[in-house]
C-alpha cells in the first residue's frame, strides 16, 4: 500500500512539473517586467523611542537608550542626569518605512518598527515623534503613534510562558506623515529609458521590437541587456502619463537562461523550459542498512560462582534497492527528463543528487543555483 501511495505522489508530483516547465511561456505585460528609471521607491530611516511598555523595555545596561530619554527630556525643559535613569518601560527602535514615488505632502506610509536594544516584549507601546531620514540626511517623513506586533506573550509566577509570533518587531499602518516630496518632473522629458527586472539581450530586443511596432519604427532602441531607451511620440507630447500607461501595457514574451533551482534543506526542485541534457545513463538506488539491537540476559549456573549480566544482542541488515538503468537521449526536454526519471522511482531529494551528479558529467545544459 505504502508503495503504491508513493508512486502515486511521485506521479502527481511529475506530472505538475511537466505541466509548468513545458507550457509555452506566456507574453507578459512590461509594466511586470520593468520600470521607468527614476519612478521608484526611496529608503527612509530613524531612530525614535517606544514608550508604554510594561516593564518589558530596555534596562539601564542599554546606555544609549537613556542617553536619547535624557536628550528628549531635556528639550522640552526636564534637565536629568542620563546616568541616573532607569526605566524599563520605554525602548529604542529603529523606524524603516517606504517612501514611493510621487507621493506628496500629508500622504501617509506604514513603518515598521525594530528593537535595537535588549528590550523583551514591544507590546502596548507608542513610537514617539520621529523624523524619518532618506539616504541624503534630510527628513523626508515623521512616524509617531501605537504599535501593532501582532503577537502576545502570557507567562505564569513558576516562569513558564506561551509566546505567539515575533515580539521585538511592529508596524504602525499609516503611522508615518510625508513632509517633503522627491522631485521628479516627467513632464519635460523627451525620452524614457526602460529597466529590466531581470536583464536579458533577448527580452530587451523583443521589448524594443514590440513597442516600435505599437508607436513607430524607431521609437525604441536596446541599450543594452538592462535598458530600452524610448522616444517620446509626438501624439503624446502633452499627456506623458497616457504614453507611460499605454506602454507598460504593452505584452513582451520574455526569455531567460537554462537554470535549475535546488533548495536541499526542503527538497524542492525547479527546472526552467530551457533546460536540456546530453546524451546520459542514468541509475540511482538506495543502500540501507538496518541495525536493531536490544538487552539480552546472561544467567550462569547454580554454585558457578558467575554473576548475572545484560548482554546486548545485535542484528544487522543491509538492503540495496534494485534500480533499472535508463538513457536519456541528447537535446531531450526537460519534460522527457522528468518522465524518464520518474521511470526509476525517484523522489524529489534523488532528484537533487541525480541533477548535480548529471552536471557534474557535463551532461547538463543549464546553470545549476542552490537555494
Amino acid at each position: 500500500m505504502m508503495t503504491i501511495m508513493k508512486y502515486i505522489k511521485s506521479t502527481i508530483i511529475t506530472l505538475l512539473i511537466v505541466f509548468f516547465v513545458t507550457a509555452q511561456a506566456p507574453a507578459i505585460r512590461i509594466k511586470d517586467l520593468a520600470s521607468i528609471k527614476g519612478v521608484r521607491n526611496n529608503q527612509l530611516v530613524g531612530y525614535g523611542l517606544i514608550v508604554g511598555l510594561n516593564g518589558t523595555g530596555d534596562d539601564d545596561k542599554t546606555q544609549f537608550m537613556n542617553q536619547t530619554l535624557a536628550n528628549m527630556l531635556e528639550k522640552m525643559g526636564i534637565v536629568v542626569d542620563a546616568a541616573q535613569v532607569d526605566v524599563d518601560n520605554v525602548a529604542g527602535v529603529m523606524v524603516t518605512a517606504v517612501l514611493p514615488p510621487f507621493a506628496k505632502v500629508g500622504a501617509r506610509l506604514d513603518v515598521t518598527v525594530s528593537s535595537i536594544g535588549n528590550a523583551e516584549n514591544l507590546q502596548g507601546g507608542t513610537l514617539l515623534m520621529t523624523p524619518l531620514k532618506g539616504a541624503d540626511g534630510q527628513v523626508y517623513a515623521v512616524a509617531q503613534g501605537p504599535i501593532s506586533i501582532g503577537g502576545f506573550e502570557a507567562g505564569g509566577a513558576s516562569g513558564s510562558s506561551i509566546q505567539k509570533n515575533h515580539l521585538l518587531v511592529g508596524s504602525i499602518p499609516g503611522g508615518a506623515l510625508v513632509e517633503k516630496e522627491v522631485p521628479l518632473d516627467l513632464s519635460k522629458k523627451a525620452n524614457l529609458d526602460v529597466i529590466l527586472n531581470n536583464p536579458d539581450f533577448t527580452t530587451s530586443i523583443r521589448m524594443a521590437q514590440v513597442i516600435s511596432d505599437s508607436f513607430g519604427a524607431g521609437y525604441a532602441q536596446a541599450i543594452d541587456s538592462g535598458t530600452v531607451n524610448v522616444l517620446l511620440p509626438a501624439a503624446y507630447k502633452n499627456n506623458i502619463v497616457s504614453f507611460i500607461a499605454d506602454l507598460e501595457a504593452l505584452d513582451v514574451k520574455p526569455d531567460s537562461i537554462a537554470k535549475v533551482i535546488l533548495n536541499e534543506r526542503t527538497g524542492t526542485v525547479v527546472i526552467g523550459e530551457n533546460v536540456r541534457i546530453s546524451t546520459v545513463a542514468v541509475s540511482h538506488g538506495n543502500l540501507s542498512i538496518i541495525i536493531k539491537e536490544q538487552p539480552g540476559v546472561s544467567q550462569p549456573l547454580p554454585f558457578s560462582g558467575g554473576e548475572t549480566a545484560v548482554v546486548p544482542q545485535t542484528q544487522v541488515q543491509i538492503r540495496e534497492e534494485k534500480s533499472n538503468l535508463i538513457l536519456l537521449p541528447e537535446g531531450a526536454s526537460i519534460g522527457a527528463v522528468i518522465r524518464g526519471l520518474n521511470a526509476i522511482g525517484v523522489t524529489p531529494r534523488d532528484l537533487i543528487a541525480i541533477l548535480q551528479a548529471i552536471k557534474a558529467a557535463g551532461a547538463l545544459q543549464a546553470k545549476i543555483e542552490l537555494i
